[in-house]
């Protein structure tokens, strides 16, 4: 099982980031993927999820109405379009399969400040 996050940097509050995670090694299109996220000094959170077939979703109240996750099946990808973004969002974000199992990608950073 391979996960590989892109799409990180640094953007101004108020704007938008799209994040990617590429995913290789098993069936994709039959596991619940999420993304989650860990800022300096706190635990990592769940930030969303989603359904094998992407109809189910589901949303940390603190990004609800912010933040859609998505996915393409026939790329193997998983996608967190983030908009309206605060400093607080500021983290590393990370794409997971978990349940069964339990694998993460590498993070990549998100940091939000004018």
């Amino acid at each position: 099982v391979q996960l590989v996050e892109s799409g990180g940097g640094l953007v101004q509050p108020g704007g938008s980031l799209r994040l990617s995670c590429a995913a290789s090694g098993f069936t994709f299109s039959t596991y619940f993927m999420s993304w989650y996220r860990q800022a300096p000094g706190q635990e990592r959170e769940l930030v969303a999820a989603t359904s094998p077939s992407g109809r189910s979703t589901n949303y940390a109240d603190s990004v609800k109405g912010r933040f859609t996750i998505s996915r393409d099946n026939a790329k193997n990808t998983v996608y967190l379009q983030m908009n309206s973004l605060k400093p607080e969002d500021t983290a590393v974000y990370y794409c997971a399969r978990r349940f069964p199992g339990d694998y993460w990608g590498q993070g990549t950073q998100v940091t939000v400040s004018s």
